[in-house]
């Protein structure tokens, strides 16, 4: 009998659900739109009907036992299994999101921030196998990170560690979502990119195509292919990210002493344009100790399937700890 499990991640815009082997092979998959359900227990129920649909079209065909359910959600907190205060969802305050689910399976549910979930998918499915200290910095519309020491997920005394995002690189900067100012992800982001490539428009009187476009038209791929064409402001826009990303990089492992470094997420699609500079700002800002001895990779998870990976891998490295 084929164990599986359901990873699903939650987003601000739509909800994902994958019934998922033990060698991250996704059997199935869909998804629904999150602002579709403005009462979180119909949200609930969605979900729940989705997973039941999911399980039985592949129970059809073949043996299966679920094992478990991994979420990856904003905000999430994997000591209570609850999202608290997430900006980006339609429901406010604190979700007892596990607590919720567990009316309906009496299998491991497991909940956490969507960039945990993508460092224990690292660690099963991807390129941190057999790695026990690396650190995953997921690049999207914000910038999230998850932290491994010692082969355990650092999740703090309260839930939240990893928050890079949010910690502060320039004082009285750009405004965040959060509410602070000068926070990493306003800066090293797609959106963040985006920001740095109006200020570069201003900045130079460089000929660019992207002089065209408004804010809501540039993505950071259109900006990386302007880069790769000899674009001067896009050049400019991946330096000043690339460097900002290094020095705080480099800040990140004198904490941990990581192995490795993954980028992940769509801006990480830009490949040697963000990864070599980032990698000789790194080495820049480096004590003499940690030297050319962390590796900065993209991330070895297929990308389509990414989210799910990641939060299905949280139900295999649950079971493991439960065994210990």
């Amino acid at each position: 009998m084929k164990q599986v499990a359901i990873g699903i991640d939650l987003g601000g815009t739509s909800t994902a659900v994958g019934l998922v082997d033990q060698s991250g092979h996704v059997l199935i998959d869909d998804d629904f739109v999150t602002k579709d359900f403005q009462d979180f227990r119909d949200f609930i129920n969605k979900l729940h009907e989705v997973i039941d649909k999911l399980y039985n079209q592949v129970k059809e065909n073949q043996e299966i036992e679920l094992c478990g359910i991994g979420i990856g959600a904003p905000n999430g907190n994997y000591y209570r299994g609850s999202i608290e205060f997430a900006p980006n969802l339609p429901w406010k305050g604190i979700l007892m999101f596990v607590e919720e689910l567990k009316k309906f399976y009496n299998i491991p549910i497991v909940l956490t921030n969507d960039a945990n979930a993508a460092a224990i998918g690292e660690m099963i499915y991807g390129g941190a196998k057999g790695m026990k200290d690396f650190i995953v910095i997921t690049l999207g519309t914000g910038l999230g990170s998850g932290i491994v020491a010692n082969g355990k997920l650092i999740y703090g005394a309260d839930g939240f560690a990893g928050e890079l995002g949010h910690t502060i690189i320039r004082h009285n900067g750009r405004f965040c979502g959060c509410g602070l100012q000068g926070c990493l992800e306003t800066y090293v982001s797609a959106t963040g990119l985006k920001r740095t490539v109006f200020h570069m428009l201003a900045r130079f009187s460089y000929p660019s195509d992207l002089r065209d476009k408004t804010f809501n038209e540039i993505t950071s791929k259109m900006v990386a292919e302007a880069a790769q064409q000899g674009d001067k402001i896009a050049i400019e826009s991946f330096e000043y990210t690339a460097k900002i990303l290094g020095q705080k990089l480099a800040e990140a492992v004198a904490y941990t002493s990581p192995e490795a470094i993954f980028l992940f997420g769509g801006l990480a699609q830009a490949g040697d344009i963000l990864f070599v500079p980032t990698k000789k700002y790194m080495e820049d800002n480096l004590l003499r100790i940690f030297k050319n001895k962390v590796k900065i990779l993209p991330s070895g998870i297929p990308d389509q399937y990414a989210a799910v990976l990641g939060a299905s891998a949280l139900v295999w490295a649950e079971i493991e700890r439960l065994k210990q």
